[in-house]
């Protein structure tokens, strides 16, 4: 029999170290001979991603041992940080970015020889990196995204798309890099070559354009000593936004664009108009936050895997000719933008709302799906999870606003009958960006407490439309505020939640969400900020890294023109009107969102009689990926609910607030 407990004091057995255990997700899958190859996250490893690879019996490995980390920081987000090749002799063949340095390496895991270098170090200010790496045998080399920082400051940098030689000439000698685009953009994506080896195409922007504002598809002809010759541009342009461009088996071009309003696919046989193979009021791609990612593989029948869906996603096969698309059965809600084919498999990272992200393969011939990698196993009873519901509310102007709302439940307790619980309101970061439909056990950390979590995919986010997300164009501050109150005041007017026990939190651009929240609202009790953007000033000039170093251009308007509202919305600026107790969670190595602004925010509060805390984590940057890291911060973050609720929960160290 179920046990009356108010809610938010219910026991739970998903504690903050089981939910540190499980975080992060398999990423980057690929083929390398028969054998399926992704990254894994380690939190307990010092938050390491490490290679796995899936042999041929079924069984999975790691490649690489600690410390050996496969992640690329381009861009600072990354991207793809691997590739393999099947050889005639002597085993795979794995080219790979090692985090710490951010060389690439090369590495035959079938034998005992370690990883050797094929890039050298640079001293100059973020030194070199590397992304989204082909290995092409024939030539000896690997083409990919080179990444150089030319000063000390973020923004000196250039990117272009470059061959490395396999024989690890270039670690020794930078020259031995052979740069292949023709720098006319800032940015770019790794270069994918034409079956016939004769043309090769590559995306391109500029700021102060973001890659989901406008990008374009570069074409150029290869020479026979592998060099690019007569770039030009062939698709998107300043208004529309290409994600991702790839061949098919015969030699047309594919590429994803909004040019309709929705990402969809088009072919082409360059410089031909585009077709759209399969128009539709969904999306097939998504923003381009990192190098390398696939929303579509062709595969060498003529079919296209896809990733599509409007809010939620699935994978399909579509036929390029009929536009035909037949989605693959399972309860997967979520695709992540990664497939690899093999012959007619297809294989993607995909998750539910009772299921963590796993490896799937799906086999066109029969239309049939398996897990086939870091297969998701309940660590406790999935009675514990959240069951949510899928909502629209209705906020200013009559807008949709699409939500996730994960009411508390718990197997065996129940609330007092006169009692309704308290909310949080989770603002996801980006904010061009979307909160998946799939299980997370820090939502389930709290629901299954008592605590009830809404998930506000508010205007602004991915997956509805090229529309739905210029809502936040020069709204930045507004629109995501407005929107996030709207469901949160909506919960509680239906009697859903308890209106004097609302929350709100977020990280990164959710964390300025929640910022702002505190400054412009009354909605809220408390709020959980996790490495935030606090200051607009700072950070449209020297306060981050270089790919969003003009985003706010769009988001909040031409700096020059106006500078005013600059200040206006900057909670740095706006710190005195907040009344509701928070917790400020920081990176000390966050580039991104550097700990400067919140330790000046830190400052503004002190002495304001508002209580509040600030925890600073050494080692961590922009997203927490230790496990210790992870454990303080959700306990933290609970005890701030716990005392402004008035819960009782001695079960997590309290939290000390100061005013």
């Amino acid at each position: 029999m179920a046990a009356t407990g108010a809610y938010g004091s219910w026991p739970s057995p998903i504690d903050a170290r089981l939910t540190a255990s499980r975080d992060g997700r398999p990423d980057f899958v690929g083929v390398v001979g028969d054998e399926v190859w992704w990254t894994a996250p380690r939190p307990e490893e010092g938050g390491r991603r490490a290679l796995i690879r899936r042999r041929a019996d079924g069984t999975e490995e790691s490649v690489l041992p600690a410390p050996w980390n496969v992640r690329s920081r381009v861009v600072e987000y990354g991207g793809q940080p691997w590739a393999g090749a099947a050889r005639a002799k002597g085993g795979p063949l794995v080219v790979f970015c090692h985090v710490a340095d951010q060389r690439l390496y090369a590495v035959e895991p079938d034998g005992a020889a370690p990883p050797r270098p094929l890039t050298p170090v640079s001293a100059t200010g973020g030194g070199l990196r590397w992304v989204d790496p082909v290995i092409h045998q024939d030539r000896g080399e690997v083409w990919c995204v080179m990444e150089e920082f030319t000063g000390a400051a973020p923004t000196d940098v250039r990117r272009a798309v470059v061959a490395v030689p396999l024989d690890g000439s270039a670690a020794k000698d930078r020259r031995a890099v052979r740069e292949l685009s023709d720098g006319r953009h800032r940015f770019v994506t790794g270069p994918r070559l034409s079956p016939d080896g004769r043309q090769v195409v590559w995306i391109g922007w500029d700021h102060p354009r973001m890659p989901w504002d406008g990008t374009e598809v570069m074409l150029a002809d290869v020479a026979a000593d592998g060099t690019f010759h007569g770039a030009r541009p062939v698709h998107g342009g300043p208004e529309e936004s290409v994600p991702q461009a790839d061949w098919t088996a015969d030699g047309q071009l594919l590429h994803l664009s909004d040019r309709s309003g929705w990402w969809n696919l088009y072919r082409s046989a360059p410089p031909g108009e585009p077709t759209a193979l399969c128009p539709r009021e969904e999306e097939f791609g998504g923003p381009l936050w990192k190098i390398g990612l696939k929303w579509f593989h062709p595969l060498d029948d003529g079919l296209v895997a896809v990733v599509h869906g409007k809010g939620a996603t699935a994978l399909g096969i579509l036929d390029p000719d009929s536009g035909e698309l037949v989605d693959a059965p399972g309860p997967w809600t979520e695709w992540a933008p990664t497939l690899a084919v093999h012959g007619t498999r297809v294989i993607g990272v995909a998750a539910s709302p009772r299921s963590a992200y796993e490896i799937v393969e799906l086999d066109t011939r029969t239309g049939r799906t398996r897990v086939i990698g870091s297969a998701h196993d309940d660590p406790v009873d999935p009675a514990y999870y959240p069951e949510p519901q899928i909502r629209t509310f209705t906020g200013p102007d009559s807008r949709d606003i699409h939500a996730h709302i994960y009411p508390p439940h718990s197997p065996d307790h129940t609330p007092p009958a006169d009692e309704l619980p308290p909310y949080v309101i989770w603002a996801h970061g980006g904010p061009t960006g979307h909160a998946p439909l799939v299980l997370d056990l820090e939502i389930a950390y709290f629901t299954s407490r008592g605590i009830g979590v809404a998930e506000v995919n508010y205007g602004g986010s991915t997956g509805y439309g090229r529309e739905y997300r210029r809502r936040l164009r020069e709204q930045w501050g507004v629109v995501d505020v407005e929107d996030c109150a709207a469901v949160a005041s909506a919960l509680a007017a239906e009697g859903t939640a308890d209106p004097a026990r609302l929350a709100i939190r977020g990280g990164s651009a959710g964390g300025w969400t929640t910022a702002a929240s505190l400054t412009t609202t009354d909605v809220y009790a408390c709020g959980t900020i996790i490495y935030p953007i606090l200051d607009l000033l700072g950070w449209a000039t020297d306060e981050t890294h270089d790919f969003e170093s003009q985003y706010l251009e769009s988001l909040v308007g031409p700096l020059a023109q106006v500078p005013a509202r600059y200040r206006e919305r900057s909670p740095l600026h706006q710190s005195h009107r907040i009344q509701a107790p928070l917790l400020l969670l920081q990176g000390l190595d966050d580039v991104i969102c550097p700990p400067a602004q919140s330790e000046r925010f830190r400052a503004r509060m002190a002495g304001r009689g508002v209580p509040h805390a600030y925890i600073g984590f050494e080692g961590e940057g922009h997203g927490f990926r230790l496990a210790d890291t992870i454990v303080r911060a959700l306990e933290a973050e609970l005890s701030l609910y716990a005392q402004t609720f008035g819960i009782h929960r001695p079960d997590v160290p309290p939290l000390e607030l100061t005013k």
